[in-house]
């Protein structure tokens, strides 16, 4: 009996991510798997050099830089049936008709999660050491400040606020269990018990931003949470308390988190913002009690191997025939990222 055609595969991203994302050992894995051809990565799906290979693809390997799949990409693709994206969310990446028609979706945004994740364990530990405060003093008095001054600095007993049990949050209360830590958690999609095998203990938003010294955001950017931390909510973190987003900027209020900020009233570490870049007049960039990172929280350099590793593995199931790992299913696109 012969043996299955390999399914046929087209790359649609910005070309300058296809090395990190698929460095030699992976590529020639896709291409074995594969009818590629990996001199061609579309980044215009209307340009006729892609229309040949668009026309036989069963299978679409995306990426940052795709452009959004809409009718008119589906017309140029009937055989396609599958989307494999070597990135995070496919909300802006893939439209209604793509769910219509039945294409199987898969991500790997389960990959993209365990930097984001890593980044906040390092900026929980470094702010529970005032390490950023720290820094900015010793750079103008180049003394080692005196014990009066770091009576309630450490790690022990700290109280951390993680704001949804997503794929990020998981893995960073994972990534929180050998510390020292009280870890609270809110979600409204989980249960005390469920909170409980996390490690954490479920509690209103409220509370949680009440009682952390740490306050850490991991929700979805969906309708439900746009602007969830307004003024309201922010003044109810203490004093001196610390706001890490790596999720996105939109969950927060700009305005009333700026006039918290300004004031000295609270910290925040920033890897996103709205606007995202901030204007170069913004306050944040200058103040010593805001830590800005421009979005680099998820996959960078080689941790985008990570991201290629998944999706090969998943286009081998592909032409196994075998379900997907990391399949996005329509019905979750509501409470996900």
């Amino acid at each position: 009996m012969p043996s299955p055609q390999p399914p046929r595969a087209v790359l649609a991203m910005d070309p300058v991510h296809l090395p990190l994302l698929f460095p030699p050992p992976l590529m020639t894995r896709l291409s074995e798997v594969a009818g590629l051809d990996p001199a061609l990565v579309v980044q215009d799906f209307t340009d006729p050099l892609a229309a040949d290979a668009l026309s036989k693809a069963e299978v679409l390997i995306t990426g940052w830089g795709c452009p959004h799949l809409d009718i008119g990409v589906l017309t140029a693709a009937p055989r396609l049936r599958t989307v494999l994206h070597a990135a995070g969310s496919v909300r802006s990446l893939v439209g209604d008709a793509v769910w219509e028609r039945g294409i199987t979706v898969s991500s790997a945004v389960t990959g993209n999660a365990l930097p984001v994740a890593e980044y906040t364990l390092a900026m929980i530990l470094l702010c529970g050491k005032d390490a950023f405060d720290h820094r900015e003093r010793f750079r103008v008095t180049h003394t080692y400040p005196p014990p009066a001054e770091t009576a309630a600095t450490g790690n022990l007993g700290r109280r951390v606020g993680i704001i949804g049990a997503s794929r990020v949050g998981r893995r960073l209360l994972e990534l929180l269990r050998p510390f020292d830590f009280t870890v609270l958690l809110h979600d409204p999609y989980v249960s005390p018990a469920e909170a409980g095998t996390l490690g954490a203990e479920l509690v209103s938003l409220e509370d949680l931003l009440r009682h952390s010294d740490i306050v850490s955001l991991h929700a979805p950017d969906i309708p439900e949470t746009y602007r969830m931390l307004d003024g309201d909510r922010l003044g109810l973190i203490r004093d001196g308390g610390v706001l890490i987003n790596t999720s996105r900027g939109a969950l927060v209020d700009p305005d009333a988190l700026a006039d918290e900020l300004v004031s000295g009233r609270l910290r925040a570490v920033l890897d996103v913002t709205e606007p995202e870049p901030l204007p170069a007049a913004s306050p944040l960039y200058r103040l010593p009690n805001v830590f800005l990172t421009p979005h680099i929280a998820g996959s960078l350099g080689n941790e985008l191997e990570r991201l290629g590793r998944i999706v090969v593995e998943e286009l081998e199931r592909v032409a196994a025939g075998v379900r997907l790992v990391h399949e996005v299913r329509y019905a979750d696109l509501g409470r996900v990222a």
